[in-house]
């Protein structure tokens, strides 16, 4: 990764990256190793949100020529890339895998928590 990413954004990463094995572990161990494997895919899907949230902020750190209207429709653009990346990487996983939905869901909401885990870590920094 770039120095150009913000110390945040990379332990944001690297939370969701350890979550990955613990989700698959945990629903492993809890409901099965399908639910394990569902559970990952999850984390998964937040991760590739994630870092595409990342390559977009180190592309924009990359260039500070731009003006705020630049900047303003890369976000919006960054937003709706991450959306249809998350409803295609839900519906490759629910559809054509047929992954089980209620775990593959508490992969991705416990991966997000992630971020307001450091969000609430590095408030006071």
């Amino acid at each position: 990764m770039s120095k150009c990413i913000t110390t945040g954004a990379r332990q944001v990463f690297r939370a969701q990256a350890v979550l990955v094995f613990v989700a698959a572990l945990g629903g492993a161990a809890i409901a099965g190793v399908n639910a394990g494997l569902a559970a990952a895919y999850g984390v998964l899907v937040a991760l590739s949100v994630s870092a595409v949230l990342m390559w977009r902020e180190q592309q924009s750190m990359a260039h500070p020529e731009w003006d705020q209207h630049r900047l303003l429709k890369m976000f919006m653009r960054v937003g709706i890339e991450r959306l249809v990346l998350l409803l295609v990487l839900l519906g490759l996983g629910l559809g054509l895998l047929k992954l089980e939905p209620l775990p593959l869901l508490l992969g991705l909401v416990l991966a997000q928590f992630a971020w307001l885990a450091v969000a609430v870590t590095q408030k006071g920094k």
